[in-house]
């Protein structure tokens, strides 16, 4: 097969499919439309998931060095970030395709695979960008719940929907932060119906020491990837992401949305950032102490949590979430939104440790109000 063209699916964009992106909601823009405006400029954001410790410096200091070259496309370097990528994860280049962040082939990957013949099938609660996709090309939207451990259970979503043609997977899951086994996911793919694709977003991968499911990429199964740069990398601003999958799986995704060049900025860091081998593990270790101390400082206060393997995590207010989401922003530290079907638990994302400090000593003012 040829290698895999950005350009060659130009002609291909459905203009009735792009109009739909637009309507579907990121995790940025729904972090926006719930986020307190306007607020104090030293207010705590722990609400949109983002990394507080931003680009590392080998990512800062590409940036800066190809601001010159920002009037130019330079779809090279993207062909650049496709190749470092590959390399390191033993992928065939034509089984990559660089996007701005995770969440644009997401939306694509439901317009390609669901349809009103066609379910989707997600955990709940879980990243609802694909839920609004769906609804959008007039698919059946299964929720199914959580199992008691928080991971998705498969063989219940498999019994939901034998007509799906979406299974997604969030792994972990936001907003939970929880896993679901390798296993599971294994199972899912070998036991879905033949028509239907397994959607795996990984944005979060990496804040875990959980394995990814490339290796059923690499085996040639029905199964998309999701990767972004805007978590652990700290580029939610830059706009870098991968869908990974069979080459004729990636046809039918980016004929739904066309082809545009990706921003020559983002592209810069993350291929500094894949080049830094000391950047994931390090920024795991500062996420997962940081935490951790979160949670002994509830545990010793009584507060109910859900575990996360993640940089997010559910907190169980015990009355109306957004109630105390609105009493927190008073404080001057914005936390996150809350599920329909979770209305006590609010979001909270992982911060600095002084981040954290500030929205424990806000939480415990709120909570004995």
């Amino acid at each position: 097969m040829p290698r895999f063209s950005r350009r060659s699916f130009l002609h291909l964009s459905a203009a009735a499919s792009a109009a739909a992106v637009f309507h579907g909601m990121s995790e940025p823009m729904l972090a926006a439309a719930a986020r307190r405006r306007p607020h104090a400029k030293d207010a705590v954001l722990i609400d949109s998931n983002e990394n507080p410790l931003g680009p590392c410096q080998s990512a800062r200091d590409a940036v800066s060095a190809i601001i010159p070259q920002g009037g130019r496309y330079s779809d090279n370097l993207t062909d650049d970030l496709v190749s470092t990528f590959a390399q390191q994860e033993g992928l065939n280049p034509e089984y990559i395709y660089c996007t701005p962040g995770s969440t644009p082939p997401l939306s694509l990957s439901v317009l390609a695979f669901t349809s009103p013949q066609k379910s989707y099938v997600t955990a709940d609660p879980s990243f609802e960008t694909g839920m609004n996709m769906a609804a959008l090309a007039g698919a059946h939207v299964i929720k199914v719940p959580l199992t008691k451990t928080y991971a998705h259970d498969v063989k219940a979503m498999l019994a939901a929907a034998p007509d799906a043609g979406v299974f997604y997977i969030c792994n972990p899951n936001n907003p939970t932060g929880t896993l679901t086994s390798h296993s599971d996911i294994e199972y899912l793919v070998a036991n879905k119906p033949k028509v239907s694709i397994v959607l795996i977003d990984e944005a979060y991968i990496h804040l875990s020491e959980a394995p990814s499911a490339l290796d059923l990429v690499k085996a040639g199964k029905d199964v998309i990837v999701l990767r972004t740069f805007s978590k652990v990398y700290g580029m939610a601003g830059l706009r870098c992401g991968f869908v990974i999958a069979r080459p004729d799986l990636l046809e039918k995704v980016v004929a739904r949305g066309g082809q545009n060049f990706m921003p020559t900025t983002g592209v810069a860091a993350a291929i500094a950032s894949l080049k830094d081998p000391a950047l994931v593990s390090e920024r795991r270790r500062i996420n997962a102490g940081i935490r951790q101390q979160t949670f002994q400082w509830l545990d010793r206060n009584g507060y109910s949590y859900i575990p996360s393997q993640s940089n997010c995590f559910l907190l169980d207010t015990k009355r109306a979430g957004k109630e105390v989401r609105d009493a927190m922003a008073q404080e001057n530290v914005l936390i996150g939104r809350v599920w329909p079907v979770m209305p006590t638990y609010v979001r909270i994302t992982v911060g600095t440790q002084e981040e954290m400090n500030r929205f424990e000593s806000a939480f415990q003012k709120v909570m004995k109000s």
